[in-house]
């Protein structure tokens, strides 16, 4: 249990694999987990530590995490944390959506990637999918491990 208050902002739509991983944050964080769609009935600014997930699409988070960005009022260097899966878990990919979140006032204290299994049509039919079976067990305990970095950074 954590006495600073988080909220997670996650968006998981093809597999369910990014919101496998804010499950385990969220609960190692006792936060609040919810879709950007949702933050109207939140209020950003009751939170100590807000954390942003997404699958990987077109080599960036989801563009409904840059649209609720752009409506954000600055964030006065509010800690946050940003985390995703992809196919191959290349934390290069969080670099567009670091740079806005930057711009808003946001202050990035982790990041964490893991793969996730995709199966889009073009490597559905050659591959049969990647990242079989992903997030597996080790992710789940790596974003429980990067979910304690992430409480001791904010006390």
């Amino acid at each position: 249990m954590v006495d600073k208050k988080t909220l997670i902002i996650c968006v998981s739509i093809h597999h369910g694999n990014t919101f496998k991983i804010a499950e385990v944050i969220g609960k190692e964080l006792d936060a609040k987990i919810i879709k950007p769609s949702d933050i109207e009935k939140e209020n950003i600014f009751d939170y100590d530590l807000v954390g942003f997930g997404s699958g990987i699409y077109n080599q960036k988070h989801h563009v409904s995490l840059f649209n609720l960005i752009e409506k954000l009022p600055p964030q006065n260097n509010r800690k946050t944390f940003i985390f995703s899966t992809n196919t191959f878990g290349l934390k290069t990919l969080h670099k567009p959506f670091n740079i806005k979140i930057i711009e808003k006032g946001f202050n990035i204290i982790g990041e964490f990637t893991c793969p996730g299994f995709i199966d889009y049509e073009f490597v559905k039919y050659f591959f049969g999918g990647l990242s079989k079976n992903r997030p597996n067990k080790n992710d789940l305990i790596a974003a429980r491990d990067f979910a304690k970095e992430m409480r001791e950074r904010i006390k």
